[in-house]
């Protein structure tokens, strides 16, 4: 490690643990570390399906088990996967101090996980429910497309999608579909956190995808600054404060002191 990196890195340290409030984004490149697919170019191809093709409310009212069947394939690959250490670096910040807002774009559930680990580890309450803010939703999780009703998703072979054990309509997976709108909830508690910010630490995304993109604007615009992890630059680059280019899994524990 270069001079100027370890320099970049304590700069980072410090901004961190001054901070009273801390908002982090979190973005795709924090789980391919861990494996998980993109499930975008050739990689993402099922049954000759591009994910634009299924991950749509249209496609599910057309061939709603097509898309279950795709969904399922895709919680069977990612089960396989664990939380990295950039996850667990981040469980052990958000367990460990108060003002600190986990928001993710990936819908996989690692930081849950990571976090649940991390709490038992510690001996420590596990996190609520609602931890991380996932603006895209979470693919372990189904909705019911009629009361909205949430339960824990089974990986498997089975035929579905099945129905609703409260009012029967079909369920679908718990994530934001091409076309749909995120949750005005999830992505208002997760702008709020942003406007509240002293530091923004934004880990393995493009700063590209919008609104979660917008959110280390909103801290900047209050006067806060931002912290950037990311294996390469990006449009955020320039603006920030501390901007550290490697993998998140090795940077964000020793940023976190982790």
């Amino acid at each position: 490690m270069t001079t100027e990196n370890r320099e970049q890195i304590a700069h980072a340290t410090e901004l961190l643990a001054d901070a009273r409030q801390i908002v982090v984004l979190t973005g795709a490149g924090v789980s391919a570390e861990s494996g998980v697919p993109t499930f975008r170019g050739e990689r993402g191809l099922w049954r000759s399906y591009r994910p634009e093709e299924l991950a749509t409310p249209e496609a599910f009212q057309r061939d709603p088990a097509l898309v279950w069947a795709w969904y399922q394939w895709r919680r069977g690959l990612i089960a396989q996967c664990a939380p990295n250490p950039g996850h667990h670096a981040l469980a052990r910040l958000a367990l460990q101090r108060d003002g600190v807002t986990l928001v993710t774009q990936n819908v996989d559930g690692l930081h849950h996980r990571a976090a649940r680990e991390e709490a038992s580890r510690l001996g420590s309450a596990g996190p609520e429910p609602a931890f991380p803010l996932e603006v895209h939703g979470a693919i372990h999780r189904d909705r019911c497309s009629g009361c909205s009703r949430l339960t824990e998703a089974i990986p498997g072979d089975d035929p579905g999608p099945p129905g609703c054990a409260t009012c029967a309509a079909q369920l679908r997976p718990d994530v934001v579909w091409f076309g749909e709108a995120l949750d005005p909830d999830v992505i208002g508690a997760a702008q709020q956190a942003a406007l509240g910010a002293d530091v923004c630490l934004v880990a393995g995304t493009s700063a590209l995808v919008y609104p979660a993109a917008g959110l280390p604007e909103l801290t900047l615009q209050a006067g806060g600054t931002v912290v950037e992890v990311n294996l390469d630059a990006t449009p955020l680059t320039a603006r920030a404060t501390v901007s550290l280019h490697g993998p998140s899994g090795e940077l964000l524990p020793l940023i976190l002191g982790a």
